[in-house]
């Protein structure tokens, strides 16, 4: 599976060393030397983060942070200043930082911090995408299917879902067949789940 760092440091050299660390390790990585360049190219739908320089002209890290919250970009940051302070290692942690380093930063700290970051992307990439698939997979349930799943989420048997909706234990039977063959639940276990993940209460008997 690839997996992108982008490094956003206005320091050529700084950022052609980093680059080329990050190429040496197996990874792929793209450098760019402003803000700007980095939100002007196109990032695509992979695990990804981001190595950035706390300060830049025209720029610091905090407003790149912003613009990605912004632009709605979830990706993990590991900011790296010419200079380190408690408080300015506070503000960055509290923006969202994964790590905080000061240069010069120690190649191993670096490389253990992006698999770290990667990890994490990779994490939410693919919640990020289950989400997406079981929001669409609950799209295809029809109004009676959708009332079969939150009375099955709440432990009801098919014969009280029959008596809740007034239908028949057969139909109830049939409904409930389709709605996990629709939701892809195997059990009813993984129906909860599914459902949890896509914070659908569970409906109360009457």
């Amino acid at each position: 599976m690839e997996r992108i760092v982008y490094v956003v440091d206005d320091d050529d050299h700084v950022r052609a060393a980093l680059v080329d660390l990050l190429g040496s390790a197996g990874y792929t990585a793209h450098g760019f030397a402003s803000a700007n360049q980095f939100f002007s190219s196109t990032l695509p739908a992979i695990a990804s983060c981001l190595i950035l320089d706390m300060k830049m002209p025209g720029s610091n890290g905090f407003d790149v942070v912003r613009m990605l919250e912004q632009k709605g970009v979830v990706i993990p940051v590991i900011f790296l200043s010419g200079y380190g302070t408690i408080p300015i290692t506070v503000q960055a942690m509290k923006a969202g930082a994964r790590e905080f380093f000061t240069k010069p930063v120690h190649s191993d700290q670096l490389l253990l911090a992006v698999e770290q970051a990667l990890s994490y992307a990779e994490h939410n990439l693919a919640s990020s995408t289950e989400h997406a698939a079981s929001t669409q997979r609950l799209g295809t349930l029809t109004p009676r299917e959708r009332e079969v799943l939150e009375l099955a989420i709440g432990g009801l048997l098919n014969k009280q879902i029959a008596t809740e909706l007034g239908i028949s234990e057969i139909t109830a039977k049939v409904h409930k067949r389709r709605v996990m063959d629709k939701m892809e639940a195997r059990t009813l276990a993984d129906l909860v789940r599914a459902a949890e993940r896509l914070q659908i209460s569970r409906a109360r008997s009457r």
